[in-house]
């Protein structure tokens, strides 16, 4: 690096990088500092670049790590960027490029050193890096010497975090949000190579109660706009005048625009089209999640990010219903534009747990979103995700089921979805449905999820969530689909089945066991799964019996369907885990065949449905036996953190442009 453009393949021998990582200290003030970060060099722009970069410069980082110790050159960086950090407002306001350019290179120096510190070492000899400045750095005045006592990793991560909120997002300031976004990601990535409680790590400690805290709130808003305008990279350079720099030469000029926008500007068509986010709103999204999901069991360690994003409220809403219900800081952002931004990337894994995130634990958005006209915008990309769910990792699956969940904890939810119509569905392919409520298409899609568990992932958790959800909303069922109507019964028919199968099966295992352990376990393994089938049967029986309670009069294709199907149910009206629900189930069963045949013996599908219908206008309710309303809640894990912080920079790991080795990482399996 220095003065002069760089590639990757000169890196190792730059006179200026080894200077930097040499055994001479070198003063923050020294003239040096002007040539290391007069450099252009255009960047990584995929994780793979990175990793060639890392490979490039592996033995400068190393000398740096070994000489550090004495010479506190690393610290003297930090300085000179956090000199140059100080000044950046001011110097964007005066649109002086070269000084941005400058304060951008510092601070990619310091990341790739803390990449490979954080990589290398525990996060104590990590700190050793940092204060080894302090040691070696020459006396001042008293408010120099004040000054070093402050930790310098505290001083840094205030730094990144008003260059993201102060610091106007324009041309040539671009790389300099990203850089600082991405610099805070390193950091944070301490939880990835030495799993342990984030409460015990210097770095976040720092981020929860540090100097940068007092800025939690804006900086939650700020990430949350930069997320939601989804603003693409600049694809030119100009300065106030309007014209293209120049004075560095061609190809300094050409590498300069390369750094000032992270390479991302030369993005290809084929590579934005893949691309689901913009770079700067994917890392914001990224580094948000980092920041909300640590740190959330320590009550002695409150973390104020979480805070902010589950407290903030509506820019539009007036008047004492929109403040907060607890004391805490807050913000307000606009919930339209968010609920916008959601709904059209919900394909992403991380779009899908920020909003379980809100549906959760933000009170006032999810009262928003429960009151949009424009429900089937969330639901639909929902119901797409689970529906091709044998493409996606189990937890985005998790994710999407539960933020359907915690919908149909909501009665006026429960209803509106079947006054939605849905003209046609693209990728349902099973068959073509036209005319099918969003209501019916989410029974079809928590159908199709059941049976696709049951047979390939035999995940109980998954299969009762489902269940779950489908009670909730069972007794404001109304319109169903005929197709809907027999894919209902349907899942009983396939359950029925494979219970006849499985007790075959536990029948076999007792003749044959005759006592021998091997035959006893292998009985008590089929034990359990006719258990779990029993229980899933009997929920299916209680959503049926449930519409049939409180909607029938709505649901005259679910009827017929039954009745089409009673022989189903004939093996378990003497089993007494169904009994009960049965009766009511032939009761109506009865009451509408009944019906039937004191009309025409010929009567087409048609008539039969007219029959149901004027029937069940005179239909009497209290023939039926009371059962408890169906209502199921969501409950989060006692210690969410063990699922959401290996979940959280899994999808960092896979879906940023920052590079990990992977044969380091502790904190989550990696998929071969």
């Amino acid at each position: 690096m220095g003065a002069n453009s760089s590639s990757i393949s000169e890196l190792n021998g730059n006179e200026y990088l080894r200077g930097l990582a040499g055994p001479d200290t070198i003063s923050d003030n020294d003239p040096f500092w002007n040539q290391l970060l007069s450099f252009s060099f255009v960047p990584p722009q995929s994780s793979s670049d990175y990793r060639l970069l890392e490979e490039a410069t592996h033995n400068i980082c190393k000398a740096m790590a070994h000489n550090n110790i004495n010479s506190g050159n690393f610290g003297a960086l930090v300085s000179v960027f956090l000199k140059r950090a100080a000044e950046l407002k001011t110097s964007t306001q005066c649109e002086n490029n070269l000084f941005t350019w400058q304060t951008y290179n510092a601070l990619f120096i310091v990341r790739c050193l803390c990449k490979y510190f954080i990589e290398n070492m525990s996060e104590e000899s990590v700190m050793k890096q940092f204060n080894a400045w302090e040691k070696t750095a020459q006396q001042g005045t008293l408010e120099e010497e004040k000054d070093k006592k402050e930790s310098l990793v505290d001083k840094l991560l205030n730094a990144l975090v008003e260059i993201i909120v102060d610091v106007p997002v324009v041309n040539f300031t671009y790389n300099m949000t990203m850089e600082a976004m991405n610099t805070l990601i390193i950091l944070c990535s301490v939880q990835i190579f030495k799993a342990r409680p984030t409460a015990k790590s210097t770095i976040f400690r720092y981020l929860m109660q540090g100097k940068c805290s007092i800025h939690a709130c804006l900086l939650v808003k700020t990430l949350l706009q930069h997320y939601v305008r989804q603003e693409k990279a600049p694809d030119v350079l100009q300065t106030g005048g309007g014209s293209y720099i120049i004075g560095f030469g061609q190809a300094v000029a050409s590498g300069l625009w390369s750094m000032l926008t992270l390479g991302y500007g030369k993005a290809s068509p084929q590579q934005e089209e893949s691309l689901r986010l913009p770079p700067l709103s994917n890392h914001s999204l990224l580094l948000l999640l980092i920041l909300t999901n640590h740190c959330t069991s320590d009550k002695s360690l409150p973390n104020p990010y979480r805070q902010a994003l589950f407290s903030f409220t509506d820019s539009h809403e007036q008047g004492e219903a929109s403040a907060p219900l607890q004391a805490v800081a807050t913000f307000k952002t606009e919930y339209a534009q968010l609920f916008d931004g959601l709904a059209a990337t919900l394909v992403d894994d991380q779009t899908t747990l920020l909003l379980y995130l809100l549906m959760h634990k933000n009170p006032q958005f999810k009262s928003f979103v429960l009151s949009r006209t424009s429900l089937d915008a969330i639901v639909m990309p929902i119901l797409k995700i689970l529906y091709g769910s044998q493409e996606r990792n189990s937890h985005h699956i998790y994710m999407a089921l539960i933020v359907i969940l915690i919908l149909s904890e909501d009665d006026f939810f429960n209803k509106a979805i079947h006054e939605i119509n849905i003209k046609s569905v693209t990728w349902y392919t099973e068959r073509h449905i036209s005319d099918v409520t969003l209501g019916g298409l989410l029974v079809l899609v928590l159908i199709r999820t059941i049976q696709f568990n049951m047979t390939r992932m035999r995940d109980k958790y998954l299969h009762t969530n489902c269940l779950a959800a489908l009670a909730n909303m069972s007794s404001q069922f109304q319109r169903l689909h005929p197709y809907v109507s027999q894919r209902i019964v349907g899942v009983f028919e396939t359950l029925a089945r494979r219970h006849a199968k499985v007790l075959e099966r536990v029948r076999d295992c007792v003749q044959r066991a005759d006592g021998e352990d091997e035959g006893e376990d292998e009985a008590g393994e089929q034990m359990q799964d006719l258990a779990i089938l029993e229980e899933v049967l009997r929920m299916v029986l209680e959503i049926i019996n449930s519409c049939l309670m409180h909607s029938l009069q709505h649901n005259p294709n679910l009827v017929y369907t039954l009745l089409y199907n009673k022989q189903l149910f004939a093996q378990f009206r003497t089993h007494p885990t169904f009994q009960d629900i049965l009766q009511n189930i032939d009761t109506v069963l009865n009451y509408f065949s009944t019906k039937l045949e004191e009309g025409d013996k010929n009567l087409s599908p048609e008539q039969v449905l007219e029959i149901i219908h004027q029937g069940a206008l005179k239909w009497p309710r209290d023939r039926l036996k009371k059962f408890p309303e169906l209502k199921f809640k969501y409950v989060e894990e006692d210690q969410p953190e063990e699922f959401f912080i290996p979940y959280v920079w899994s999808l960092v790991y896979q879906s940023s442009d920052l590079y990990w080795n992977p044969t380091l990482v502790q904190l989550f399996t990696l998929q071969t």
